[in-house]
């Protein structure tokens, strides 16, 4: 298999609020939305480098698998597509 692009990068946050001031002031990033997935128990801030999407993913409640991969890993990427 030969990988010709990356589309989207989901990052698990413990808090966006938190996170959010990293990408912006840092890496001069944008966020261009943020919403709560309820059936998923996520809230979701998007931002783009280029033409890849940037989702940064943070629990909204303990039960979610966001809160349950951040408990055990730690804050990292957890998906690429």
């Amino acid at each position: 298999m030969k990988i010709s692009h990356i589309e989207h990068l989901g990052i698990a946050v413990k808090s966006i609020e938190e996170a959010l001031p990293y990408y912006e002031n840092v890496l001069g990033l944008k966020c261009y939305n943020i919403e709560t997935v309820e059936d998923q128990k996520v809230r979701t801030a998007f931002l783009k480098v280029g033409d890849v999407k940037i989702e940064l993913l943070e629990p909204t409640s303990p039960e979610s698998t966001i809160a349950k991969f951040i408990e055990k890993i730690t804050e990292t990427v957890v998906c690429i597509t």
